[in-house]
């Protein structure tokens, strides 16, 4: 667990970032637009730019005081940073770029090991390779097993995704997902994906024009975001125990089946399905095409300008819906009533 106080000032020309508050967790999302402030915040904490004036205590060690003149160098704070590009030395091989942050690291303070390192993110093959014969995405998992290497207090990942495609984002998020589970290290995870903060963050510090606007959760914020996301709200399925239904995959999600279009590795996952995949209708259907009809119980209803979402329970497991509000006064939803959703096995996209 880390504790983080913040009361800053800093001018950049015309922008100016303040920002104060604590908080306290291992899985932290810092989210907003580009030009909000989330990566000035993390430049300020890493060191890498100073303070007009303020505080920065990580676990109630002075990182900056202005007012007690603390000003720690950047290889002095324990802090780690990822960037959105790898940023690997090019000199040097990836067992020699994993090992620089761990060989400046005293021999008391090293958690981890490089096996245990290359192992989760699967680059041990990869050791005695030059940096120019990787991917994309070899290099940012080499970039983020540099960081955990140097067994840093707090790591920083300054929107380590965006610079890769969607195919290179899908392969590489189950490698965060384990590898920041698995070796504990508090963080600050940095983007304006709120897919990306759903899937690795708990608490979200929300960023526009330079302040701190709330601290919240990303499902929360995805709810708040339903009607102006083109993607509308995307629940996100675990699904386990996949079989053969034809041409189809058939998944367990609480008491329910549902069938999915065969993808590239049909194993048990989370999925992403938007709420405008789901279609509702007030009375059973006699003939639809789509493969999946779930009956469900609304539980609530969120009223979003032209739109309505509709919370509905589903054998145990929860499912957003959403539909236009006339569609809403037709089909005469209310809290506690019963409605079909129908969804195309087309419509689910596996995460991790």
């Amino acid at each position: 667990m880390m504790r983080l106080d913040i009361d800053l000032e800093k001018r950049l020309g015309h922008f100016a970032f303040s920002a104060r508050f604590a908080v306290e967790g291992r899985r932290i999302g810092i989210f907003g637009p580009s030009g909000s402030g989330k990566s000035t915040l993390g430049n300020l904490l890493a060191g890498l730019l100073s303070p007009d004036a303020g505080t920065i205590l990580l676990d109630g060690r002075d990182l900056f005081s202005s007012e007690r003149r603390v000003n720690l160098a950047p290889e002095r704070r324990r802090v780690a940073v990822v960037f959105q590009h790898a940023h690997l030395f090019p000199h040097l091989n990836v067992r020699r770029n994993l090992l620089y942050g761990f060989r400046r690291t005293p021999a008391d303070r090293r958690k981890l090991t490089l096996e245990d390192v290359a192992t989760a993110l699967d680059i041990s093959h990869l050791l005695g390779r030059g940096v120019g014969e990787l991917s994309g995405g070899e290099k940012q998992r080499v970039a983020l097993g540099r960081a955990l290497l140097a067994s840093p207090d707090l790591l920083i990942l300054d929107e380590p995704l965006s610079a890769l495609d969607r195919g290179l984002k899908e392969q590489i998020i189950p490698f965060l997902r384990k590898s920041l589970r698995r070796f504990a290290i508090p963080y600050l995870y940095i983007s304006h994906s709120l897919s990306e903060m759903r899937l690795l963050t708990d608490q979200v510090l929300l960023f526009a024009d330079g302040e701190l606007q709330e601290i919240s959760d990303a499902d929360t914020l995805a709810r708040q975001r339903m009607t102006s996301s083109r993607g509308g709200y995307l629940n996100h399925l675990t699904l386990s125990d996949p079989r053969e239904v034809g041409s189809l995959l058939g998944y367990r999600w609480g008491e329910n089946e549902l069938l999915v279009s065969h993808h590239d590795n049909p194993q048990g996952g989370l999925f992403e399905l938007s709420s405008k995949d789901v279609v509702l209708f007030k009375k059973h259907p006699h003939a639809l095409s789509a493969r999946n009809l779930l009956t469900g119980t609304i539980t609530e209803l969120i009223p979003m300008g032209g739109s309505v979402g509709a919370v509905l329970s589903c054998g145990g497991e929860r499912l957003i819906a959403q539909v236009v509000r006339e569609a809403a006064l037709e089909l005469g939803m209310s809290v506690g009533g019963q409605v079909y959703g129908a969804i195309k096995a087309s419509a689910f996209r596996r995460l991790v």
